[in-house]
């Protein structure tokens, strides 16, 4: 991950704050943010303080109860912008029970909340997080396995918005020791996973864009969305086209476009 240490950085959903504490301790940025979901009662009985603590004697601003996908939160930022805001991670929170659920997912499934979950991320940032003069970038990091993979994170979430996919780089976690990657509603951490690092900004052509990997599986001899191609020809197009796993995500992004349909304001 690029981190330049004159950036004002914003974290948001770092579940006992380790990444942030590991961010301030060895990229030592010029001001820090980190904001979680959970309430500090709750970060404390989860994963204990320790992180929260660190970031607090190291003069950072912690945040708890911040819910990316209510504009309200971000009114708690005052008015101070940033240059950076990164999402470590990120994946809706476990259901409490099967009527939950299905209160939940009443019509879509978890793939789309899931991605709603990053737009309303990348829109709020750009909206109310950014400094429109400043650096302008927004990073989400996600395992490149499935479930992850479905989301289509490179083209999907920002559909019909003045948001511009960049690019992205592999995530290097020994760039932040003391890390723990936390599953969700979970008081233990997962072992270390393949993890890719996407670059959002309202600059289409910042500079940043040359360090990083661009859209790959792009024209008429590939398929984006399964990141599959060059097909050798219009029989092995067919066969992919045809295939479960392209089936399974044309019915993902079918059911993506219906919601924004519903749902595309902030």
């Amino acid at each position: 991950m690029i981190i330049d240490p004159n950036w004002r950085i914003l974290t948001v959903g770092d579940g006992d704050f380790s990444f942030s504490a590991s961010l301030l301790q060895h990229h030592q940025p010029t001001h820090l943010t980190a904001a979680i979901l959970d309430s500090y009662q709750t970060l404390n009985e989860k994963y204990g303080d320790k992180f929260y603590q660190q970031l607090i004697q190291g003069g950072a601003e912690v945040l708890t109860e911040f819910d990316v996908t209510d504009r309200q939160c971000f009114s708690r930022l005052g008015d101070q912008k940033f240059d950076l805001v990164i999402f470590q991670f990120p994946l809706i929170p476990g259901f409490s029970s099967q009527q939950h659920f299905a209160d939940k997912c009443q019509h879509i499934g978890v793939n789309t909340l899931n991605r709603r979950l990053l737009r309303s991320f990348l829109q709020h940032c750009f909206k109310y997080g950014l400094d429109l003069q400043g650096a302008q970038l927004c990073v989400i990091t996600s395992k490149d396995v499935k479930p992850y993979r479905q989301w289509n994170i490179e083209h999907s979430l920002t559909i019909d918005t003045d948001i511009h996919y960049l690019g992205s780089m592999p995530f290097n976690a020994s760039d932040f020791p003391n890390y723990q990657v936390r599953n969700v509603d979970r008081d233990k951490f997962v072992k270390d996973t393949l993890g890719i690092s996407y670059f959002w900004s309202q600059n289409p052509h910042h500079q940043l864009t040359e360090k990083l990997k661009p859209l790959a599986f792009q024209g008429e001899d590939s398929c984006a969305m399964c990141r599959v191609g060059p097909f050798m020809n219009q029989q092995d197009k067919l066969i992919h086209q045809q295939s479960k796993r392209h089936t399974s995500m044309a019915q993902f992004e079918q059911q993506w476009l219906n919601d924004l349909s519903n749902h595309s304001s902030v």
